[in-house]
């Protein structure tokens, strides 16, 4: 196996690697400013903040659970490199959309502004639902055999920085509406690019006839891979994982403003914290593997994960928050005496969920004949999708029905127990 940095030398690996970090830069950049413009500008209740969050994140989703079924038969009857092309052109649709929704909403509107934003949010949801199966199913027919499993890694590695990147860059523009929208267009456009730069990637096997209802097709495909024991095993358990990090994404906003007591930037900083672990576990459960499709780690990685978010909720309740009507800034916060365990905690959270989560990911792709890898991967984000969309009317459930913050955590600790069992069976399975 070659070093998995040195894919980034290769025209079959770079351009991809590119398009899919742009992607998911631009994707985090106007989620997190819509996010936080809407917590610290529009709304002035916890309740609404986490409801509008949930709501979002929902509606991102729902993609994903009607329209996998009819993305992963494109994806695998259809040339990936052209389907990437029309998905950025889409990008560039989206962003003017959403752009619409932020300047409107400087005029003092507030309902057709968030429905423009939330719009968009949906229509990302769409981007997502179709680039998602190709970015993990067109690394076997790129790559050999032995270097899929470091591919895998670096794209998650690279999303989660990209992730990062627009969260970060998010926290400082977000109330300059005029810069948000000039830089996700820019963006957009620049993902087109290097998406023409991608290799063909041809149909392998026979041409499909699309089933283009929604619920047969996604039934018919999950049928079709869930009773594959390792598949089914692979899936579920990443299902767990994503429905953990939807609750943890829509609940850490209005934790950080209402329990931490602190504003965008704090907000912006503990999202982007949450990236960089993902990415250092990316890169570490590569390295310990060593190249080999196994999930001997996993069980370990996501208890480890359990506890770290134990330690994390912990820690939030020593916070003394700030004085009435007042905020830390992000260096106020940074001199808080908690504000180091604060942050090395949601690191650990985030080190060991990476290190779970991608070894699975080489599972898909790896089980079955290239020419259904992203029928396999879309099967995955239906399922996924689904579990996701439940936690997330589950946690605007649990809001409205007075739930706090911290006590979602701890159901988070729960649900990453349940993981490691799945991820267990899926050792015994599979190694």
């Amino acid at each position: 196996m070659i070093n998995a940095l040195g894919l980034l030398k290769r025209r079959r690996f770079l351009p991809l690697f590119t398009t899919q970090f742009l992607g998911a830069f631009n994707d985090n950049l106007f989620k997190t400013a819509m996010v936080l413009f809407a917590t610290y500008e529009i709304f002035a209740d916890e309740k609404a903040e986490s409801f509008f969050n949930a709501l979002a994140a929902a509606l991102f989703i729902l993609p994903f659970f009607l329209l996998s079924a009819l993305a992963g038969q494109i994806a695998d009857t259809t040339d990936k490199a052209k389907i990437i092309r029309l998905v950025k052109v889409w990008e560039i649709v989206i962003m003017l959309v959403g752009g619409a929704g932020l300047l409107l909403a400087r005029t003092g509107a507030v309902t057709a502004p968030l429905v423009l934003m939330l719009t968009a949010v949906t229509m990302l949801g769409v981007h997502s639902t179709f680039f998602g199966p190709i970015k993990y199913a067109i690394l076997p027919q790129h790559l050999d055999e032995d270097d899929v499993l470091g591919g895998t890694g670096l794209v998650e590695a690279g999303t989660y920085l990209s992730i990062l990147l627009g969260t970060i860059l998010a926290g400082f523009i977000y109330r300059s509406t005029l810069i948000v929208v000039g830089t996700t267009l820019v963006v957009a456009l620049l993902g087109l690019l290097t998406a023409r730069a991608v290799p063909p990637a041809p149909r392998l096997g026979p041409p499909l006839v699309l089933d283009w209802n929604p619920f047969r097709a996604s039934w018919r495909l999950i049928n079709a891979t869930m009773h594959i024991p390792r598949l089914f095993l692979a899936i579920v358990a990443i299902s767990f994982f994503w429905t953990i990090g939807s609750v943890l994404i829509i609940v850490f906003p209005p934790l950080v403003k209402n329990v931490l007591t602190s504003d965008a930037g704090v907000a912006s900083l503990v999202l982007a914290i949450f990236s960089i672990g993902v990415a250092i576990g990316s890169v570490v459960i590569n390295l310990l593997l060593k190249g080999a499709i196994s999930a001997r780690y996993a069980p370990a990685s996501v208890i480890a994960m359990g506890a770290a978010v134990l330690a994390f909720h912990f820690v939030v309740n020593l916070w003394t928050p700030a004085p009435v009507g007042q905020l830390y800034t992000v260096w106020t916060f940074l001199a808080h005496p908690h504000a180091a365990l604060v942050l090395v905690t949601l690191l650990f959270v985030a080190i060991f969920g990476g290190m779970f989560v991608v070894p699975l990911y080489a599972f898909l792709t790896t089980t079955v004949a290239k020419d259904e890898t992203a029928r396999t991967v879309a099967a995955n984000n239906v399922v996924n999708a689904g579990a996701m969309t439940l936690g997330s009317v589950a946690v605007a459930g649990a809001s409205a029905a007075g739930v706090t913050t911290g006590q979602l955590l701890l159901i988070v600790v729960g649900m990453c127990l349940v993981s490691a069992l799945l991820a267990q069976k899926l050792h015994r399975a599979c190694d």
